[in-house]
Order: C-alpha cells, then structure tokens, then sequence
C-alpha cells in the first residue's frame, strides 16, 4: 500500500460520489470489479449506471476515464449530469447510459495509460489482423527511455528532441510520436499487443446495455487537448457515416469533425493520426444502430507543457518511484494539466458540458 501516494484527487471519493449521484437518480448500478488494486489498497472498478427501461429504442450515453487521468472531468460531469435527471423524468423511449471510468486504473493511479501502460485510444484495434505500423517512431523511441529525469542523459535527449522539431516542425514531430505504435510496450503511446481489460469491458457495456438501440447519442469524455477552458465537440471516425450527418445538424458550428488516417491532419490538439479510437469502436460494434459517436475535449495548458508533463510520468513508470517527493510532484503536475484547480477552468468546462448534454438529450428525444 503507498501511503505517501497523492492525497488528491483521488479514485474511491470521486466514485463513491457517482454511486451517491446515481442512487439519487433511480439509476440501476452494475459493477464491473477491475482485477488491479489502486494505490491504497482500494477496490477499483468501472460502474454503470442505467435509467429508464433498457430496451428503450433510444438511449443516451456518456463515457468518462477512457484516458485515467481525465477521468475526474469526466466523472464530475457525470455526477452532475445525474443530479440533474433527478428533476424530471425521461420520454419511454429513451434510456441514459452513463459508463463511469472505464479505465479505473489510469484514474486511480493518476495516469493517462492503463496499467499495461496502454493508451487506450490506441487499444481499439484488430489484433489478429497485421497491426498498425509506426516505423516513424523507431527515431524517438530512446529519447523517451532516458534514465535521467533532470540530468545530462535528459539534456541530451532533450536537444535531439528539439532538434527533430527544428528540422520537421513541432506538428509533424507529435503526428508520429502520437500516432501510437504497437512495437515498445516500454514507450509512449503504445498501444498494447492485446485488447486490455478496459477494452474488453467497454464491449462487454456495449453489448449489453446499447446493443439493440435504434438511435444512439454517446460522448466519451476528455480533458488536455485545445485552449485552456474550451469544451470542444467533436466527431472523430476513420470514415464519414450517415449517422455523422445527423450529429451536424444537431450542433451545427459547434461540432469539430476529424476523419483519421496516416496523413490526416488536426488544429485540435488531438492526434488525426492515430487509430484505435473508442468512438471507432463504438461505430463498429453497434452496426444495427443510428449512432452518434462523439468526443467532449475539455483544453486546459499547451501542448509542449503536457508532452513534458507525460514524459515526466513516463519516467517515473519505468524507472521512479511515486511515493517519494520526486513521485508526488510528477503526479501533482499531471493532475493539474489534466485537471486543472482554476475554479473558473472547472466551472467553466462543466457550463459547456452541461449545455451540450442539454442540447444532444432534447435533439435525441425528439428525433
């Protein structure tokens, strides 16, 4: 048990919260125990909660922790959202699905990647097929392998690293290293050799509580990525689909689309290059329904800032030690770029949220 790990936040009041929260909405809960423990000891889980009849043709559906760390954005929305269903009732035909932290480990150990040290958003792929390949990558891989945090090793690997931005440009240097590569279990943005628990349990959810839906509306939650305080929308997908059509007619200006691919390019902040997206999954493993598949991604500090702050943490998977000072300020930092404390940041993202929940439930009721 670390009993020196980060006080805050942390993973069993925030889901204790979302227990509470749903209770009070008349929500049905199912547990969906995680095989890991947290930091303390704790249990760990992702939990789901239901209201309204679940074969309704209609169902609405909120994801939060697909990346750990953004998970307490996430479940903060969440609560919120079902504080506010205790105040009406739904239509029969429509359902709310509210899938809380599926990366339970990320968010309780306070990291973006799971405790494969997959990311996640890369995990959605075929792995009895040939995997993507990165081979771009191989160039950056022992930059982020450095022993030293603050030593000659990380000037070093610093200045290649700089010097690869000079040469290419700060844009393409991160298209490669966030693409996700599927070689170095030991580097960043890997994304894994198998499909990990998360991803098995999110369609294990898929299967049993949206499957069968005519119309869908489902936004997976996020924080990171665009200027600091603005909650973009956006619909993030391999390839356009009838569905994508309808979700711009709902928002109109508001929804940012990015079709993927190995040379798509993105002002969002998020990587156009990579695969393996939940929303993809999502699209796939729901044929039979009118899915509208999008992202909230909540900005908060700049990009170089919150690539630095993820090599720290990477550093500190493969070689440090997260109960010592130099463990507790590497966490403090990552949860502050991915949740930042600005009262105003908060109160902010969640107005945003909330507006767009209100809009996508009012759009789905009476599709």
């Amino acid at each position: 048990m670390n009993r020196h790990f980060i006080e805050a936040p942390g993973f069993t009041a925030q889901r204790e919260r979302f227990i509470e929260a749903a209770l009070a909405a008349g929500a049905d809960l199912t547990e969906f125990p995680h095989p890991m423990r947290g930091p303390r000891g704790e249990m760990l889980a992702t939990d789901v909660a239901l209201i309204g009849d679940p074969l309704a043709p209609k169902r609405f559906i909120v994801i939060s922790g697909t990346h750990g760390i953004e998970g307490y954005y996430g479940s903060e929305a969440q609560i919120a959202f079902l504080h506010s269903l205790q105040k009406r009732a739904l239509p029969a035909d429509v359902c709310v699905i509210v899938v809380h932290l599926i990366n339970p480990w990320g968010t309780a150990w306070l990291r973006r990647v799971n405790e494969d040290n997959v990311d996640l958003n890369r995990n959605y792929v075929a792995f009895n097929e040939l995997l993507p390949d990165n081979a771009r990558y191989e160039a950056f891989h022992d930059i982020y392998l450095c022993r030293d945090l603050d030593g000659p090793a990380r000037r070093r690997a610093d200045e290649r690293f700089a010097a690869e931005i000079e040469t290419s440009g700060l844009a393409t240097v991160m298209s490669i290293v966030e693409a996700g590569q599927y070689a170095h279990a030991d580097g960043i943005f890997f994304g894994g050799r198998q499909a990990t628990w998360s991803n098995q349990t999110l369609r294990a959810i898929a299967k049993r509580f949206m499957e069968g839906a005519q119309t869908a509306m489902c936004f997976d939650l996020h924080t990171g990525a665009g200027a600091f305080g603005h909650a973009m929308l956006l619909a993030v997908a391999q390839e356009s689909y009838p569905a994508l059509v309808k979700s711009q007619s709902v928002f109109g200006p508001w929804l940012y689309t990015i079709i993927t691919g190995p040379a798509a390019t993105t002002d969002s902040g998020i990587a156009a290059t990579a695969t393996g997206y939940t929303s993809q999954a999502l699209l796939d493993s729901l044929p039979g329904t009118d899915l509208m598949q999008l992202v909230i991604e909540c900005g908060t500090y700049d990009g170089a800032r919150g690539h630095s702050t993820l090599r720290d943490d990477h550093w500190l998977h493969l070689y440090g030690d997260p109960e010592d000072e130099t463990g507790r300020r590497i966490k403090a930092a990552l949860a502050e770029h991915f949740y930042p404390a600005d009262r105003d940041w908060r109160e902010l993202v969640q107005l945003r949220t909330r507006q767009i929940f209100e809009r996508g439930l009012l759009a789905l009721q009476t599709a």
